[in-house]
């Protein structure tokens, strides 16, 4: 199993994320290579330190002083994630592993992270005691993130307006031009809902969901809806995906008030782990 990286080489950064990010259109970029800037970035995302506490090397011509300010590392966090760099950087890795994808199969879960700060998209949840904020990537069979949802306040459930989710997660997919026709769609019994059965079958998409029981009062009329166990076993690979996200300790629990910049950190952590294989070859 390869490492998820937490910081990058020059060469890695020119490679695939360079491309992607904005920079000062003329004169003046940063005082320091932006792969740097960015390294700081993916260490305050893995251990969850405020920005303050930034390590920052001290500077060559005078090491009595940081080579740049925490807060202008914060300024290009923010920026990238206001601008769709992070994003575009995400579609990146997605692109630069498509030949590696197993498109047979596709998961869709939920994870709730507590919101401290409160928020945009943030309402109490009753399960987790306190408010929260819901996002529901969807993974291929070998666990790499290749569609999400935007975050959804807590006290919804995670069915609240899925039909619009599934079909712009599609849309997302098919903008890339990934080939899903055909796949697995594994679910759990939350994701019950017959706007999403109907959504995936106008996608090509076979819906692998256990059938919610709660959802009728009696037995449903005619032949029981396809469900193969064995494939829905592989849904495991969505779980495995969200330990290798919690592996980034700013995201266990929402301190941003604004959604672009929770999105924005999600965006960078799912680019590494799509880009993990590639970075570690």
């Amino acid at each position: 199993m390869s490492t998820i990286p937490i910081s990058l080489t020059e060469k890695q950064f020119d490679q695939h994320i360079r491309a992607f990010i904005s920079v000062a259109k003329r004169g003046y970029e940063c005082k320091i290579p932006l792969y740097k800037v960015f390294n700081y970035v993916l260490y305050q995302l893995h251990t969850g330190c405020q920005w303050y506490q930034l390590p920052i090397d001290p500077d060559p011509d005078d090491p009595d002083k940081k080579e740049i300010s925490w807060y202008a590392i914060y300024y290009h966090f923010r920026k990238w994630s206001r601008d769709g760099s992070l994003e575009r950087v995400w579609q990146g890795s997605i692109m630069t592993i498509s030949g590696d994808l197993n498109l047979s199969e596709l998961n869709l879960d939920g994870s709730h992270v507590l919101a401290k700060k409160g928020g945009e998209s943030v309402a109490y949840q009753g399960r987790k005691k306190g408010k929260t904020t819901n996002i529901l990537p969807i993974t291929d069979g070998q666990g790499f993130i290749i569609a999400s949802t935007g975050l959804i306040a807590g006290n919804h459930n995670d069915a609240y307006n899925l039909k619009t989710h599934l079909q712009e997660a599609f849309k997302f997919i098919k903008c890339l031009r990934l080939d899903i026709k055909g796949a697995f769609f594994n679910a759990d019994k939350a994701f019950d809902t017959k706007d999403a059965r109907k959504t995936c079958f106008n996608h090509c998409v076979i819906p692998n969901i256990d059938e919610n029981k709660r959802n009728r009062k009696t037995a449903k009329r005619g032949p029981k809806r396809f469900f193969n166990k064995e494939v829905y076993k592989h849904r495991f690979t969505s779980e495995r995906s969200f330990a290798w996200i919690d592996k980034f300790r700013a995201l266990l629990v929402r301190f941003y008030r604004k959604d672009v910049y929770f999105l924005g950190a999600h965006f960078i952590v799912f680019s590494m782990i799509n880009l993990r294989h590639v970075f570690n070859q």
